[in-house]
């Protein structure tokens, strides 16, 4: 049986300041709770109906899932069909960026993305071809909102991410900058190299106007049809295509 206070404490979780203040924030679903739980990340409390517990794997034994009925569990989760399954897990201590750490590879810079689900998406195809290292704008969606961390499917238990003024970060560093704009060269006839910082823009307005004098090569995805724009998400998965098409290439 729920507390009052314990539903108050999961359902404020929700927002981000209060995400600040416990220093916690919510991982639903049975998939997504486990990567947590076999991840760097301290779970601090697992929440689950009867079926769900019998389908999550092994749980360290320093983590004991709390039974829930089908009621009580409805009344934390804040999915329309819940999978019965949510981790209170502890936010990680700010991570500062080296500039070492981003060298040999490339890494993504995501300038004010604002869609839970767009940031979402993009961490998931991160991973997916196997970039580490995300770099958002103070103004990006929180990567612990709920509906970003469930986007993931787990993958923001392993792709790392950081917050931060990034005019003044890629200011400070060398490595080739490219940036996603609707007038540049063809992605197909781009040479990204073995490292660099991919630049993606906001929904409505792209590239912030201060970034792009930052920029070394502005980057376009040829249009063929009719289409206005692309979603940003889509976008990043295509230029995370063409960056693992031209490393393996080069690889073999």
């Amino acid at each position: 049986m729920l507390s009052k206070a314990q539903i108050s404490l999961i359902t404020s979780l929700q927002y981000k300041k209060f995400r600040t203040k416990h220093g916690l924030f919510i991982v639903e679903g049975i998939k997504s709770v486990t990567e947590f739980v076999h991840s760097s990340y301290k779970v601090q409390k697992i929440f689950a109906t009867d079926q769900a517990c019998a389908k999550l794997p092994k749980i360290p034994q320093s983590i004991k899932p709390i039974e829930l009925s089908e009621t009580d569990f409805d009344k934390i989760s804040s999915l329309k069909n819940p999978q019965g399954a949510l981790a209170l897990v502890e936010m990680p201590a700010e991570r500062e960026i080296e500039i070492q750490t981003l060298k040999n590879r490339h890494s993504l810079v995501l300038d004010d993305i604002q869609d839970p689900g767009n940031l979402g998406t993009i961490i998931r195809t991160a991973e997916w071809f196997g970039i580490q290292h995300i770099i958002c704008s103070k103004g990006t969606v929180d990567a612990y909102n709920p509906k970003v961390v469930q986007a993931t499917m787990g993958s923001l238990a392993r792709v790392q991410l950081y917050y931060t003024d990034i005019q003044a970060l890629i200011l400070q560093q060398e490595l080739p900058t490219f940036g996603a704009l609707l007038n540049g060269e063809s992605i197909y006839d781009v040479d990204f190299g073995k490292e660099g910082l991919i630049v993606m823009g906001n929904e409505g307005n792209g590239i912030s106007s201060e970034l792009i004098p930052t920029l070394n090569t502005a980057v376009t995805i040829p249009r063929i049809g009719q289409a206005e724009s692309l979603n940003v998400a889509v976008a990043t998965t295509i230029f995370c295509s063409e960056l693992a098409r031209q490393h393996l290439k080069k690889r073999g």
